[in-house]
């Protein structure tokens, strides 16, 4: 079929659902696994902790990258590229006995799930409009905020009575199947005029300035936070920072387009995800923490983020019919519950059966609030991009995403391990924790200033769907 003619499926929405899940659910499954990992590879904590936040990380540097190349030589095409790095990617972690493959196999999902993300939003957008666009996007949630809401119960469940190498098997299955399942999706390109000139110059400061930072978050405490070394990584994450914007400035073809910025809308949506991401390092700390400070198994603090999973779940379509009749703004206030939430789980100086509680309560109301905010962020920013530069647009969005799951992750375990050199597991916990209320209050704050009350969508246009 014609992609002029052809709109979107069921059937298609489930395939993409599955992609989106290859990273949500099962690579990110890694963040509850830690103690069978480490105990089955033999690797250190720290070279752990690098390998699990590797794959955010390579997401966010790449995610731009493939949603610009996505509207230029195919969003289909871009898909099916992600999905197949997904496969080797997880082939390689169910073959990993050491650090290398483990290591080389987070990368590859990173960047497979820097492919799929702004890839398929870009379908969804291309092949769905107005009410049936924002339940395209919906499912796409489900996929995304609902896979991590289960990654933590699903990953623990599978470590435990089957053996983690079997999480990255089921990912590999699912990944096939999204495949068969959009195989007969038309081509989407944006139409386009002149040449395409790839900004290699931007990427490479922008890959630098990010590792950089990463590095200075991730081994600061080992290398010494006044060390000559750690100063020189600073020094480059700052001069990155600043040489990449002035570079991006001049360049027609620019890694990324900041006059997208120029959006409030746009530009509130993207930084709330950003931080909003950036609290999935409670899932880290509050795992770890209950494990080795409360002696539960990896089963056991899976089942307490299961009504993370149901609220989740549940708020996601309840967030697109508030949007519809609110407005976007007054849903991605969910942040205020995610808030809430999340510092329940700080109080760590509580008994076991009363902390045990507050955790549970803590994940639902998490999930209450991630739900309540999927779908209206997601679709301010579909809704704000132009519609030649939906792929990049969606890529910037997501690497918001990727990159602020990413840091939190790095940041909440280097809270947690530095504190814990010097006090109680107990106390580390509360740190970490604190950081991600930290996070989820800058998200509220970025939202009561820059999202409008109402946004106003666009609808679809043919010219985006040329194959």
């Amino acid at each position: 079929m014609e992609a002029a003619n052809y709109k979107g499926t069921n059937k298609m929405i489930t395939g993409i659902v599955f992609g989106v899940i290859t990273f949500w659910l099962f690579a990110q499954a890694m963040v509850n696994i830690v103690p069978a990992v480490q105990q089955d590879l033999g690797v250190d904590l720290g070279v752990l902790n690098i390998a699990i936040s590797l794959t955010s990380l390579f997401s966010g540097l790449f995610i731009v990258v493939a949603g610009g190349l996505a509207d230029r030589i195919g969003r289909k095409k871009i898909t099916y590229i992600g999905l197949i790095l997904s496969v080797i990617g997880s082939l390689l972690l169910v073959m990993a006995q050491g650090a290398a493959l483990l290591i080389i196999g987070r990368v590859l999902q990173g960047l497979s799930a820097a492919a799929v993300m702004p890839a398929t939003i870009a379908l969804m957008k291309a092949y769905f409009e107005g009410a049936e666009r924002q339940r395209a996007l919906s499912f796409w949630s489900i996929g995304s905020w609902g896979g991590s809401g289960i990654t933590s119960f699903a990953g623990g469940a599978i470590a435990t009575y089957m053996g983690w190498k079997w999480i990255f098997i089921f990912s590999i299955v699912f990944a096939l199947l999204a495949m068969w399942l959009i195989k007969d999706v038309p081509e989407s390109k944006a139409k386009t005029t002149g040449k395409f000139k790839f900004d290699f110059g931007g990427l490479g400061i922008f890959i630098v300035t990010m590792l950089a930072i990463n590095i200075l978050i991730t081994q600061g405490s080992n290398m010494g936070w006044t060390s000559l070394l750690t100063l020189l990584t600073a020094a480059v994450a700052v001069v990155g920072v600043f040489a990449f914007i002035k570079y991006e400035g001049k360049r027609s073809s620019a890694l990324i387009d900041f006059k997208l910025f120029k959006n409030k809308a746009y530009t509130g949506a993207t930084i709330s995800n950003f931080l909003l991401n950036a609290v999935a390092g409670t899932l880290i700390v509050a795992n770890t923490y209950v494990q080795v400070g409360r002696g539960f198994s990896a089963f056991q603090s899976g089942l307490l983020s299961i009504g993370y999973l149901v609220a989740v779940l549940a708020m996601i379509r309840v967030g697109e019919k508030l949007m519809q009749k609110t407005g976007e703004k007054k849903p991605i206030w969910g942040s205020t519950i995610t808030l809430i939430g999340v510092a329940l789980m700080g109080l760590t100086f509580l008994p076991d059966i009363l902390y045990t509680v507050f955790v549970f309560v803590g994940f639902i109301l998490f999930g209450l609030g991630l739900g309540m905010y999927a779908t209206p962020s997601t679709d301010t920013a579909v809704s704000a991009a132009p519609d030649d530069k939906v792929g990049e647009a969606s890529g910037i969005y997501k690497m918001a995403s990727s990159l602020g799951n990413a840091f939190g992750i790095a940041i909440s375990a280097t809270v947690y391990s530095t504190v814990a050199m010097v006090s109680t597991v107990h106390i580390s916990a509360t740190a970490g924790i604190v950081t991600n209320v930290i996070f989820a209050a800058l998200s509220l704050i970025s939202i009561l200033v820059l999202v409008p009350g109402k946004v106003a969508g666009k609808k679809t246009t043919k010219a985006e769907q040329t194959a």
